[in-house]
Parts: C-alpha cells; sequence; structure tokens
C-alpha cells in the first residue's frame, strides 16, 4: 500500500459517523468540498462506492458499513496512538469533543470553563448539545456527561457533581390561578409540561414519591417539549408545573421567580458524571479535563 492510499480514511469515517458532510468537516475543521473531494477520491482507489448520496441525506450503502466496520477500530487505535506519543509534550493539546445535555452544561460545565481555558489554551473544546443518549463512540465524541443512573454498564463513569434532585416548579401568578398542589392526584389537574425523550420519542413519566413508594405519573402532555432548557422557559412564562432539576431552577428559586411545590415528593438522583469508552486509556486531555472538574 502506498502512503497516498490512506488519504480519505478519516474523511470518510467522519462522514460514516455524523451522516453529513457539513458536520464531518466541522469536526475536521475543513470545508465540506474538501471532505467531499477526499472521501470521493478513496472510492475512486477503491472502485467502489461507500456512501449513498441524495440532496438531503448521506448513508452508508453495504460496501460502507463492512468498510466502517473494519476501518473505525483501526482509526481509533491511530489516533490513540498519536493521544499517547503527544503526552510526551509539556502542555496537552488537540480537540476534545463532549456530548451533554444543555442543563448539564450549565450546571457543571460553565462555573470553571474559564480556569480550564486558561490552564490548557492548547485544548480546543467542542460541546454538542443533546438531551437524548447517543452513541459517542459512533459520534466521533471524546466522552460524554449525564446523570449517573442514565449512563451503559460498559463505560467508564466519573462523578462530577453531588447528589441531583428534582423540583417541582411554577411561577408565582400561576399558582395563584390555579391553586397550589398538594398531592400527586392533584398534579393531573395542573398543565404538567412533559418532556419527549429526542432518541426514543417517548414521553418522560415524572418519578415521585408518595409514602415512601415511588409513583410515575403519566399527566395530560397539555405542553410536551424535547428540550429541558424549554421546560424551565415555559415554566417561567407561567404555563404550567415544570419537572426540572433543582440546581438549574435555583436561581430563579432564589429570586421568587418560580416557586416550588411538593418538594418532599420529589427525587434524587446521582449527580452528573463524564463517561467514556472502557476499552480506550483517556488521553491526557482527557485527563486534564477531569483534573480541572473534578478538583
Amino acid at each position: 500500500m502506498k502512503i497516498h492510499q490512506l488519504d480519505g480514511y478519516i474523511a470518510f469515517a467522519a462522514v460514516a459517523r455524523t451522516r453529513n458532510f457539513t458536520a464531518a468537516a466541522a469536526q475536521l475543521g475543513v470545508s465540506p468540498q474538501a471532505v467531499s473531494q477526499a472521501v470521493r477520491a478513496l472510492e475512486s482507489r477503491l472502485q467502489l462506492r461507500l456512501l449513498n448520496r441524495t440532496t438531503r441525506s448521506v448513508s452508508l450503502n453495504e460496501a460502507g458499513e463492512r468498510f466502517m466496520a473494519r476501518v473505525g477500530p483501526a482509526l481509533g487505535e491511530l489516533l490513540d496512538a498519536a493521544d499517547a506519543i503527544g503526552e510526551l509534550r509539556d502542555t496537552p493539546s488537540g480537540l476534545l469533543r463532549i456530548n451533554l445535555s444543555r442543563v448539564a452544561f450549565a450546571a457543571v460545565i460553565q462555573p470553571r470553563l474559564a480556569s480550564f481555558r486558561a490552564r490548557y489554551p492548547d485544548v480546543r473544546l467542542e460541546f454538542g448539545f443533546d438531551d437524548g443518549f447517543v452513541d459517542i463512540v459512533e459520534q466521533g465524541y471524546d466522552a460524554g456527561i449525564r446523570l449517573g443512573e442514565a449512563i451503559a454498564k460498559d463505560m467508564v463513569s466519573v462523578p462530577l457533581s453531588r447528589e441531583e434532585r428534582i423540583a417541582l416548579v411554577a411561577t408565582p401568578v400561576y399558582l395563584a390561578q390555579h391553586g397550589t398542589p398538594r398531592s400527586i392526584a392533584d398534579l393531573t389537574q395542573h398543565t404538567c409540561i412533559r418532556f419527549r425523550m429526542p432518541s426514543s420519542g417517548a414521553l418522560y413519566r415524572w418519578e415521585l414519591l408518595e409514602g415512601g413508594r415511588e409513583i410515575t405519573l403519566d399527566a395530560p402532555a397539555t405542553l410536551t417539549v424535547n428540550d429541558t432548557g424549554a421546560m424551565l422557559a415555559l415554566a417561567l412564562d407561567g404555563l404550567g408545573l415544570g419537572y426540572v432539576l433543582a440546581s438549574a431552577a435555583q436561581p430563579h428559586l432564589a429570586a421568587g421567580r418560580l416557586l416550588e411545590v411538593m418538594p418532599e415528593a420529589t427525587p434524587r438522583f446521582p449527580g452528573f458524571h463524564l463517561y467514556y469508552p472502557s476499552r480506550r486509556q483517556p488521553p491526557a486531555k482527557l485527563r486534564c479535563f477531569l483534573e480541572v472538574w473534578r478538583g
């Protein structure tokens, strides 16, 4: 194999993971045209088409699926090797891609982001916001951040925050107009702002406590969103009851913009955890990230 024959492999893998030339180009820091040309050159050398392209979508054909199954792990090994040799440098560097929810970003990342940038200026950070669950390996992320209970068992999981709890919140005006719920049964008479899971499309049932027992509430879906930030915003607009993380609601509770109801009925969860594939040693840039956020 001649060295030029390796051209296009990384571009192809990026397109295969994102199913999008523009997104792949953004990951690689080049133009979509450059990615397209690299992939076409690879297909020409292989004398096989690897992708099905339309004006609106990109997908892998059978040859592409087989090729990615072999190329993906091999590229992972190459990148691991580059990370390992890069650790000989005095300062960690490179792109660190992390998938997380917006609420996790606000609660965990923002407070220490400036400190990280000051300590490790050569590490480029990219945060991908997603309230659903994605395959971080398939999507090309180095790590993800989610509540501890939601992380797959085959991942290495590192706690970043203390225990979190849910808060049922509404504006003073909403409660004055509709009354303050005192029991789980009362909640069915209110506008409960529901959350639809982006990954599965299922409505998230409210997990609540009553007499020490766990109860799930499937309230009427008068208002439904698939973004936790939108749920909090709708609650702040006085349009219903929000089921949100207490840490996200705290500034609004402190300012009196929101009131919490039935705190005894809301559960607690393991805090936010950073997770990454167990088959890989974390690169230096990820270890530095953990040093800052666990410190």
